[in-house]
């Protein structure tokens, strides 16, 4: 079956090529690394942890999981991996002086992952959320390491498409160690596609944990004087978009920023900042500016700002009075809404957000959240409008949706010192605590 899996791997791998030579900068970065070829990493006696993210999502849910491992493993190092040019950026930007690497995940073959393994020799593997990497976990097993699932998350969809192979994905799981999922249905659902129940635990979901930095502080006093964000005007944020959320948000608001309230955009993925830039060229009736754009007097009097910008959205969410969610007008399945949530903020969805189903459950019976139901593309902007005009009219409503989203997060955090117990527990020869 590896053999199967290699192959299907290189021909996905010769399909996709033409885009690693026309879009380099995404699909290309780390293309030596991810071939194996590393830079050189002493070993110096310490054991090592190798911690896997994905892109941006993953890197950021793992800050209180990196800080609470550096605290509790003093004399260990970690190392930390990503997928995407995205995840990398920000995985440097916030872990490079607290980590011993920051580098880009292999592809998963067996002579990369080995090249990976033999130079970092790690004696834990940590894979983020739902990264099941069969040639990974194999030989990571094979060379001695403890491998474990953590903040795992098994969407319908993706459970549905293991359950197809399963017999495969349980010959991958049982070198799987441990799985901390992050609820309930998740935990069933990775024991359903193969992986040994008493290897699975419920820890809770890491993003609960996250919050705000001296950084992201200082971040935000940044963009709230740059902006003039005085609350003078309610901020609505339209955060982690996706193709054509942008226009549909502006169309809702049609007329209203810069009147009723100002509006930020952050798309989700950079590639398409130039886009919602040509659309925004287009839209005379707005003064609008680009967060990457050199600092002058009129931002402060912006009508639509555009956060152009990689790893800031955090910093943005303080200031916010309402945050539309991305994603979760099309069916991409959602962004996640802990971060906004996490500052107290009224939110938005659409209702594809069968990527964050479990959080959205919890969020909409706690009157945390105002999500959309499912509508033809037609009634989308009139939709929108009405969750929007409400909103604005209504401050007393943002408060208390606010509050309760940020009673929500209260009442669930705790998944980040679980997850390192449960690590000290299972695998007390592997983790010798340091002082703390």
């Amino acid at each position: 079956m590896y053999l199967i899996y290699s192959f299907l791997l290189l021909l996905g791998f010769l399909l996709m090529s033409p885009l690693f030579l026309l879009r380099r900068e995404k699909y290309a970065s780390g293309f030596k690394q991810r071939l194996g070829n590393y830079p050189a990493f002493d070993d110096d006696g310490r054991k090592v942890i190798w911690l896997h993210c994905v892109s941006v999502g993953e890197t950021n849910a793992a800050r209180p999981l990196v800080d609470q491992l550096l605290e509790t493993f003093q004399d260990h190092r970690l190392i930390i991996s990503t997928t995407t040019k995205t995840g990398q950026d920000l995985a440097r930007k916030i872990f490079g002086n607290k980590t011993d690497a920051v580098i880009y995940f292999p592809f998963d073959w067996k002579f990369s992952v080995r090249k990976a393994l033999d130079n970092y020799k790690p004696s834990l593997v940590l894979l983020m959320e739902t990264e099941i990497w069969p040639r990974l976990i194999r030989e990571a097993k094979l060379s001695g390491a403890k491998v474990v699932i953590v903040n795992g998350r098994l969407s319908e969809r993706s459970s549905q498409r293991y359950s197809k192979i399963r017999s495969f994905m349980k010959n991958v799981l049982k070198d799987v160690d441990l799985a901390l999922m992050q609820s309930e249905t998740d935990a069933n659902r990775i024991s359903l596609i193969g992986m040994d129940p008493a290897k699975v635990f419920v820890t809770g979901n890491l993003k609960f944990d996250v919050g705000m930095t001296e950084a992201d502080i200082a971040k935000t006093e940044y963009i709230r004087d740059r902006f003039g964000i005085n609350g003078e005007l309610p901020l609505v944020v339209a955060a982690s978009t996706h193709d054509p959320e942008e226009r549909w948000i502006l169309e809702s608001l049609d007329g209203e920023p810069g009147n009723s309230c100002r509006l930020l955009i952050a798309p989700r993925h950079p590639e398409r900042f130039q886009s919602v830039v040509n659309y925004l060229r287009n839209r005379t009736d707005y003064h609008w500016v680009r967060r990457s754009a050199p600092q002058v007097d009129s931002d402060k009097n912006a009508d639509v700002i555009l956060l152009d910008s990689l790893g800031e959205l955090r910093a943005v969410y303080p200031l916010a009075d309402i945050v539309f969610v991305g994603g979760s007008l099309i069916p991409h399945g959602g962004q996640s809404i802990l971060e906004p949530a996490s500052v107290g903020k009224a939110m938005v969805t659409g209702s594809h957000t069968h990527n964050f189903s479990h959080a959205i459950r919890k969020f909409r019976a706690n009157d945390a959240l105002i999500q959309l139901p499912e509508l033809p593309i037609w009634e989308i902007e009139s939709e929108l409008f009405k969750a929007f005009s409400d909103l604005l009219t209504n401050a007393d409503r943002r408060t208390e949706l606010g509050k309760n989203a940020a009673a929500v997060m209260n009442v669930n955090r705790g998944a980040t010192v679980k997850t390192v117990d449960f690590l000290s527990h299972y695998f007390p020869n592997t983790l010798e605590a340091g002082n703390s």
